[in-house]
């Protein structure tokens, strides 16, 4: 049995040139291995290290990842707003948005209808968590479904219920996306519907004010899409439109109108994730 090469031999390759140094002086590592420092520009990880105010090691690292000088500060202080897609690339999200600032701005009492289920039950809490740090009034109304009674998704005597019970706008979230006769109900009885939802669309939508669906069939497939938005989950869907509402609703004044701060979006991930 031959012996395995010790840590010299492993150095020196078969034409028998020395190899880059090791880094940290790992010679044989307790795997066994080598430590090598990854190839990288040494002037670009200086520069880094000098533009950005860092020690050396950090800017050799950061070069030894493709980090050029432009991409670095956004790669060590990385903002949420940056590594989202603009949320009124969805279809019918700006119509969604511009109902829900007018029944903000109006004090129209705004309903969620939610479903019972994880993504559903996430999506619906983070609706309202939001209308209420935004200091939303009415408080918002909450229905989600009875499994047993009422089955899945809208149905005509909830909605019809909301509206008796003043609501004007309804969100449904996680589901809608097929609530053909439930919709229609609805706007009978005078209800604004924004269809929140991820489920898989047919070619026709739903009657509603708005249907923001990433896999709507008009939407940009989600093999093309760089953000893959048609693998969100319905509660991801809900952030971007809560996104989109934020934006919306600072740029009507709201926040100083109702002498409020901004909410904190970063506060809803825990729902979101």
């Amino acid at each position: 049995m031959t012996a395995p090469p010790t840590a010299a031999a492993r150095a020196i390759p078969a034409g028998g040139l020395q190899c880059r140094a090791c880094l940290l002086g790992v010679e044989d590592s307790l795997g066994g291995r080598r430590w090598e420092e990854r190839l990288a520009d040494p002037r670009l990880g200086l520069a880094l290290a000098q533009r950005l105010d860092v020690p050396e090691i950090v800017g050799r690292i950061l070069a030894a990842r493709g980090i050029g000088l432009d991409e670095a500060p956004a790669f060590l202080t990385p903002r949420l707003r940056d590594s989202m897609p603009d949320p009124s690339r969805l279809k019918d999200m700006d119509a969604a948005v511009a109902r829900l600032v007018a029944a903000v701005m109006d004090g129209e009492r705004i309903a969620i209808f939610g479903d019972y289920d994880v993504d559903g039950a996430t999506s619906a809490a983070l609706l309202v968590r939001f209308l209420r740090a935004a200091g939303v009034r009415p408080d918002p109304r909450v229905h989600v479904p009875d499994r047993l009674r009422e089955g899945y998704g809208p149905n005509a005597p909830a909605l019809r219920r909301l509206r008796a019970e003043g609501a004007r706008v309804v969100v449904t979230v996680d589901c809608g996306i097929v609530a053909f006769e439930a919709l229609a109900a609805a706007a009978e009885a005078g209800l604004d519907v924004i269809v929140v939802d991820h489920h898989a669309a047919e070619p026709r939508l739903p009657p509603a004010v708005a249907v923001v669906n990433p896999n709507r069939l008009d939407e940009v497939p989600s093999a093309m899409d760089p953000h893959r938005l048609g693998a969100l989950a319905a509660v991801g869907v809900a952030f971007l439109l809560v996104v989109a509402l934020n934006r919306a609703l600072r740029k009507a004044g709201w926040y100083d109108r109702a002498g409020r701060r901004e909410p904190d979006l970063t506060r809803l991930l825990d729902l979101v994730a």
